[in-house]
């Protein structure tokens, strides 16, 4: 490591590969041992994270290690969720060599960084050993684990779960029929395979598309046994002005599922508007929809995305004078211009499980 820095008890420091770690300087950084891996969206980095990361350290002192992660910077983010999942999922094995003391992981993951976090857990994922020993043993081994670690938060960030591609899921292409067609067929000249990935025409050697795959364990990946470990999985999602990803990708809802909102519910959390904690539905079955076989995909994506229980969190910065910048806001990508959406990472950390 170098780069080293302290600042108000939180120490970091940056590798020579532009990963950042973050911990308190209050005592020795091995006496945490809940790892916090974030994970920036496209063209990010881990600078993206830096506000949270730091808020992080300061509110948990003693117990979590944050590592944002900068394995897929700039323009690597535009080899593809797999890719970049595997690249990520290699990163987070390196952090966990470095600290042995780990027993506990979380991630944290912003825009397409959630898709990528998604990958990579289904590749950590360990499965469940036949306990034995004391009852306490016997209970975790029967829990599958992330690398070793016991999996906590999965917390997702303005995430396109659903993908982009059609029916206002990307808000700039206005929901315009032609332009959102148009899309499809140019996504990849601009964002190349990750904008296949996230308008779901790749077809692999003839596989459905990754996130129709990120559905099930398929082949070697554990994508749904991985996500099924955490303890909880969080959506926070922007309802309005997020220009990048649309309120129903991002909070894994159908149009008819998504919720009237107001004003805040919490004056300590002014830009949260609803909140939802969503069971498991394992028997769930795709509803009935029309010809369009995108449609249908989507339907497919919702319905296997909700076998899994979700908190939902809706986020607002509609009386903002920013908030047209919804989509960095509610990071918080910048500490200075996007300080509003402070009180959104507040509210992770108070319903962070340590």
């Amino acid at each position: 490591m170098e780069n080293g820095k302290i600042e108000n008890g939180v120490c970091s420091e940056e590798s020579i590969d532009g990963s950042r770690d973050v911990w308190s300087c209050n005592s020795d950084a091995s006496s945490a041992d809940h790892l916090v891996i974030m994970v920036n969206g496209i063209l990010g980095s881990s600078s993206d994270w830096k506000f949270a990361a730091e808020q992080f350290v300061k509110e948990l002192p003693d117990k979590v290690f944050v590592h944002c992660s900068e394995r897929n910077v700039a323009k690597l983010t535009l080899d593809g969720v797999d890719v970049m999942g595997e690249r990520l999922a290699e990163e987070v094995l390196e952090v966990m060599k470095r600290k042995p003391n780990l027993h506990k992981i979380s991630f944290v993951a912003h825009s397409v960084g959630g898709l990528v976090a998604r990958y990579a857990i289904g590749r950590l994922y360990r499965p469940s050993k036949s306990g034995s020993g004391s009852a306490s043993k016997v209970e975790a081994d029967l829990k599958g684990t992330i690398g070793g670690l016991e999996a906590m938060n999965f917390i997702t960030v303005a995430s396109p779960h659903l993908g982009s591609r059609g029916n206002k899921q990307v808000p700039f292409l206005f929901g315009v029929t032609a332009f959102e067609k148009a899309a499809n067929y140019v996504i990849h000249w601009i964002f190349r395979r990750t904008g296949r990935h996230l308008f779901l025409n790749d077809d692999d050697e003839g596989k459905p598309p990754l996130l129709r795959r990120m559905l099930e364990d398929y082949d070697d990946c554990h994508f749904m046994s991985a996500l099924q470990t955490f303890k909880r999985r969080v959506v926070y999602s922007n309802a309005c002005y997020d220009h990048i990803v649309g309120w129903r990708t991002s909070s894994i809802r159908r149009n008819t599922d998504l919720p009237k909102w107001g004003d805040s519910l919490d004056d300590k959390y002014p830009h949260i508007v609803y909140e939802e904690h969503c069971k498991a539905d394992e028997n769930c079955e795709p509803s009935s929809v029309g010809e369009d076989c995108f449609d249908k995909l989507e339907e497919e994506l919702v319905t296997g995305l909700s076998r899994v229980s979700w908190e939902k969190v809706d986020v607002s910065f509609h009386r903002s004078w920013q908030k047209f910048a919804a989509h960095s806001i509610i990071q918080v990508k910048d500490h200075v211009t996007h300080k509003e959406g402070a009180d959104v990472i507040q509210h992770m950390i108070d319903h962070f499980l340590t």
